[in-house]
């Protein structure tokens, strides 16, 4: 008996000694303290998450250098689109950018032939560097839209993994093949003269089609960008959403149509410009540093560690 009671007083005051157990907020605030202080590269703090931050949505920092917190996730499958290589866990994004998408299908899903739309890449979880692909796609307001015509929206996981889209590309983006359609234009336009995108990215080629084919109001063309690739899918950039103090808008496209612009690309494309010198004295370039979470917005460790 007697022993009995020396040893509940001994785990009495182990107990009492013993330091306490953190609280949430404080073990997140260890977490975040460590990971800022972290050399590892951030795409594999961001890569390694797999739901959104509990907090209010807000992108963070600009489209190639930041986070998104409170982010929301596109359904798998709606009534017009399907989330596409579901295993990359790239269907999220900030609330407006999931509208947005929504709202976009429904206008594919009236054009012929258009069930709605294959919706490719949008940002990780909790936005940041992805581990492939990407640099931008990281505040959750950018989303690819796969050139493929849907003609079913019942694709498994399985075939969501291997099916592909198709390239319009011909020439090396010069010019469109014969998948371009006006169905693809009447998207493209639609998504453009949205006021909640800043700019669309697509070949070359595509750029001077429409240019060439706009007829009345052109002015949704001077969002339309071309940039190299983007032939198998086009790449939609939201302004950042009022309010969002947070976010970092790039500058707006030039004024005008771009269409001048478009066709250089393309005439550099058929006829490329001579090479310039090399100076064989000259350092070469450093590789890029992978971004670490020291180097993105304060508020991005409050968004790794959230619950």
């Amino acid at each position: 008996m007697r022993f009995i009671r020396h040893v509940t007083l001994a785990a009495l005051f182990l107990a009492a000694c013993a330091p306490a157990q953190d609280s949430p907020r404080a073990s997140a605030t260890a977490f975040a303290n460590k990971a800022v202080n972290s050399t590892v590269p951030a795409k594999q703090l961001f890569g390694a998450k797999s739901n959104s931050s509990a907090q209010r949505p807000a992108p963070l920092g600009s489209y190639a250098k930041g986070c998104v917190a409170g982010a929301a996730q596109l359904p798998e499958t709606g009534p017009t689109w399907q989330a596409m290589r579901l295993s990359r866990n790239r269907n999220w994004g900030h609330p407006e950018t999931i509208d947005f998408i929504q709202d976009l299908s429904r206008v594919a899903a009236r054009q012929p032939g258009w069930q709605g739309l294959y919706v490719g890449d949008i940002s990780q979880p909790r936005g940041g560097p992805m581990l492939s692909g990407h640099r931008s796609h990281q505040i959750g307001l950018d989303a690819d839209i796969w050139m493929l015509p849907p003609n079913r929206l019942d694709l498994s996981r399985d075939a969501r993994e291997n099916i592909s889209s198709i390239s319009l590309r011909r020439a090396s983006g010069a010019y469109v093949n014969d998948n371009w359609s006006p169905q693809h234009q009447a998207i493209l336009k639609a998504a453009a003269s949205d006021p909640r995108v800043a700019r669309i990215f697509v070949f070359p080629g595509a750029k001077v089609k429409m240019c060439d084919t706009a007829t009345g109001d052109r002015s949704w063309l001077r969002k339309i960008r071309p940039w190299w690739g983007h032939h198998y899918h086009f790449h939609v950039r939201l302004n950042c959403p009022r309010g969002a103090r947070g976010c970092v808008e790039q500058n707006p496209p030039p004024r005008g149509d771009g269409c001048d612009d478009a066709r250089e690309w393309v005439s550099n494309i058929i006829n490329p410009p001579p090479p310039k010198p090399v100076d064989p004295n000259a350092p070469k370039p450093k590789p890029r540093r992978d971004y670490t979470l020291s180097d993105l917005p304060q508020q991005c460790a409050a968004v790794l560690s959230s619950d």
